[in-house]
C-alpha cells in the first residue's frame, strides 16, 4: 500500500513502506502501461534498466498479463571489455531476471561487435524503434543510465555514445554486489545518452533503498544541473517509486 505521494515540477513521487510493496506498484503501473501503448499502437518499444535497484519491480512484471510478443525490449547501457557472458553485464542481468520468462516481439542488446559498432547500431535502433517508455533506475551519484555527472550533458546531440564511468559510479557496482572489487568495474561504458531517455513519452524509475537517499533528495530538491543528472526529471513528466529508506531526506516535501 502506497505510503504517500507528492509531485516536485513535473514528477509524482511515489514512497512506499518497503522495497516489496514499491516493486507491486511499480509493476502494475508499468504493466497497464505498456498494455495501453499496445492497445494504442499495436506494439511497444521498452527500455529496461539494469541493476538490484530493479529486483523487485522485474520479480513481479515477469508475472503481469501483458502481451510481451508485441513488445520490444532495449536496455539503456554496457559495460565495454567485459566478457560476453560476465554475470555483471546489464544484457545478462536482464535475461536472469525478465528476458527468460517472456517471450518479446524483439530484444535487443547492446553486445556483439566493438563498441564504436554498437554504438552505431543502437543509435539506428533508436531512430527505428522510437521507445515509447522508459524503466529508469538513479545512481547513487545521481546518474542516469551510465551519465555519471562528468560525463551528463542535457543538450548532447548524440542518442547513444561511448563515456567513461567516474569513481561513486564503479564504486556502486561493488556496493551492488555485481563485483568483488573496484579494480574488477570496468571504466568505459555505453549509454543512451540524457536526450534520448527524455525524449521517451513515459518515464518511470525505481529507485529503493538507505544509499540512494543522498541522490535523490538532490534530485528533487537541488539546482538542475549536470551535477545532479537526474535533477532534469523536475522538468519532464515522470514518476518515480521509493521505498521509506531512499525517501528518508524528502519526507516533508509532502507537507
Amino acid at each position: 500500500m502506497e505510503k504517500k505521494h507528492f509531485n516536485v515540477g513535473k514528477i509524482l513521487v511515489r514512497v512506499f513502506p518497503n522495497r516489496n510493496e514499491m516493486g507491486k506498484s511499480a509493476a502494475d503501473d508499468i504493466a497497464e502501461r505498456i498494455n495501453r501503448i499496445i492497445r494504442s499502437r499495436g506494439e511497444a518499444n521498452v527500455v529496461f534498466a539494469s541493476a538490484p535497484s530493479q529486483n523487485e519491480m522485474l520479480e513481479n512484471l515477469k508475472n503481469k498479463e501483458v502481451d510481451w510478443k508485441k513488445v520490444r525490449a532495449f536496455h539503456m547501457d554496457e559495460y565495454i571489455n567485459l566478457r560476453e557472458d560476465h554475470p555483471a553485464g546489464f544484457g545478462n542481468f536482464l535475461d536472469r531476471a525478465l528476458y527468460k520468462f517472456v517471450t518479446f516481439k524483439e530484444c535487443h542488446y547492446m553486445r556483439g561487435g566493438g563498441p564504436e559498432e554498437t554504438v552505431k547500431r543502437y543509435t539506428q535502433l533508436m531512430e527505428k524503434y522510437p521507445p515509447d517508455l522508459v524503466i529508469l533506475g538513479i545512481g547513487e551519484n545521481a546518474h542516469l543510465a551510465f551519465n555519471d555527472p562528468p560525463v551528463a550533458d542535457f543538450n548532447d546531440p548524440l542518442l547513444v555514445k561511448l563515456v567513461e564511468l567516474d569513481e561513486p559510479c564503479r564504486k556502486q557496482q561493488v556496493n551492488d554486489g555485481a563485483f568483488a572489487h573496484i579494480d574488477e568495474v570496468p571504466k568505459t561504458a555505453i549509454t543512451l545518452t540524457i536526450p534520448c531517455l527524455l525524449k521517451i513519452p513515459e518515464k518511470v524509475a525505481i529507485v529503493p533503498g538507505p544509499r540512494k537517499a543522498d541522490a535523490i533528495f538532490n534530485t528533487l530538491t537541488g539546482p538542475i544541473s549536470t551535477a545532479c543528472p537526474a535533477s532534469i526529471l523536475r522538468n519532464h513528466q515522470s514518476t518515480i517509486y521509493l521505498d521509506v529508506d531512499s525517501a528518508a531526506k524528502v519526507d516533508k516535501l509532502s507537507g
